[in-house]
């Protein structure tokens, strides 16, 4: 069977921004704090990526010292963090289940009926699709199918609330599946966050469809993971005894 997204190797400098993502996350790995202290980095990485995320949605970055988190973007968002590895199992096998108890724990305090895709032409159809290359429909490097769940989400926006933060949810546990990140280190997030007029033109262009469209997202996406492990580093680093 032809692979969907065999093309964007075609696309200039893609495969190139694809390898730097790929090397600049493996490198991540290799730190010495990782190399046995991962937990906690991975832990810290979880945290700061739902604060990032929660803040491009608009949600509140700031936990309180109790604890008792009240703004529901980022509430939702640190339950969808700290559900992603007992969620991983499911992804691998039954991505549209998974996606659908993400936006549970997304949308608990923003939708009424959460985990139901909008009733819309298209959206189920889209959903297979997805859920089909993420089962191993493809074989492009994981950066890119990475890149391709996160714009794929965005653009569909399948749900009536919380896309964003089961979007880059889904990202992340891509990044795990594919082998691109599998102890979750990165976080790509906060470049998305910083650089967001970047990162809005990007998936707007990307949702064209558009061959240009789709280079610019997957360029700005592969950067942002490079950048993701920066920020991993840092993490590493400073946990550095």
């Amino acid at each position: 069977m032809t692979d969907p997204l065999a093309p964007l190797l075609d696309l200039p400098g893609v495969p190139e921004a694809a390898d730097a993502a790929r090397e600049a996350v493996f490198q991540v790995h290799r730190h010495r704090v990782n190399l046995r202290g991962w937990a906690t980095t991975a832990a810290e990485a979880s945290v700061r990526a739902a604060r990032a995320s929660a803040a491009i949605d608009g949600g509140a970055t700031a936990i309180p010292s109790d604890g008792a988190v009240t703004d529901p973007v980022l509430a939702g968002s640190l339950r969808v963090a700290e559900a992603l590895g007992a969620v991983f199992p499911t992804w691998r096998r039954a991505p549209l289940q998974a996606l659908a108890r993400l936006h549970v724990l997304a949308a608990a305090d923003l939708d009424a009926d959460p985990g139901r895709p909008r009733p819309v032409p298209g959206v189920t159809e889209r959903l297979d699709l997805l859920a089909h290359l993420v089962t191993g429909g493809t074989s492009v490097p994981g950066a890119l199918l990475v890149a391709v769940v996160h714009g794929e989400l965005m653009t569909l926006s399948p749900f009536a609330t919380a896309n964003g933060v089961v979007a880059r949810a889904a990202s992340r546990l891509t990044s795990m599946a594919t082998g691109l990140d599998p102890k979750s280190l990165g976080v790509p997030e906060v470049m998305c966050l910083r650089r967001g007029n970047d990162y809005t033109a990007a998936l707007h262009a990307f949702s064209t469809g558009d061959p240009d469209g789709v280079r610019q997202w997957l360029l700005f996406y592969c950067e942002a993971l490079e950048s993701g492990a920066r920020e991993a580093r840092s993490i590493a680093d400073a946990a550095t005894p």
